[in-house]
């Protein structure tokens, strides 16, 4: 049992990305319930041993990382300067992107008032954000999605593991709704009052 939880371990370090647990069954010739078991004793042994390495799940499939906390020493190692922090436009796209996936350039414009081409091409080149296909609608404008790479960046299992949106906030803009409407209608009535 050993040799498979090395070989299970090999594999996953020498694929570099993910790689679904029966995949990996069928490679060590295990059911892939056992596989699943072995990798996550790899999983535990990793985190008790506080090792520079860990397993990290993506959906269904399992990758090997290093670990988070070593983040700042590979980064001197690799001069990963291009990697530079999202900026503030940019996390705002990204959780539009993510919480309303698959959607339009203008979806996300819409929900943010201003033009975002630049930063959503950003955000794909640094592979967050991806193509999804095409709206039926004219001009059939391209679908976004986030990418396993934004699961894997912010440390999620999947798209379910996102954080609730506030509750306040969704009661504040239905209130701030509410009351820009009775607006309109006073508006209104003024308007029509005056002619």
């Amino acid at each position: 049992m050993y040799d498979k939880k090395a070989a299970v371990e090999a594999i996953l370090f020498a694929s570099g990305s993910p790689v679904e647990p029966e995949k990996i069954a069928q490679a060590i010739e295990m059911k892939p319930s056992q596989t699943e078991k072995l990798i996550l004793e790899l999983m535990d042994d990793y985190q008790k041993q506080e090792r520079g390495i860990t397993i990290i799940k993506l959906n269904k499939s399992y990758q090997m990382v290093s670990a988070k906390k070593f983040a700042p020493e590979i980064r001197k190692v690799m001069d990963l300067r291009r990697n530079t922090p999202l900026s503030q436009a940019a996390l705002e796209v990204l959780a539009v992107v993510a919480y309303n996936q698959p959607v339009t350039k203008a979806f996300v414009e819409q929900v943010r008032g201003v033009d975002c081409s630049g930063v959503l091409g950003s955000l794909t080149t640094k592979g967050l954000v991806e193509e999804k296909g095409r709206l039926e609608l004219p001009g059939r404008p391209l679908l976004y999605g986030t990418t396993e790479n934004f699961l894997r960046c912010f440390n999620l299992e999947s798209l379910e593991n996102l954080p609730p949106l506030p509750e306040s906030d969704k009661n504040e803009n239905s209130e701030d709704n509410a009351e820009t409407a009775e607006n309109t209608e006073n508006v209104d009535s003024v308007e029509h009052g005056d002619e």
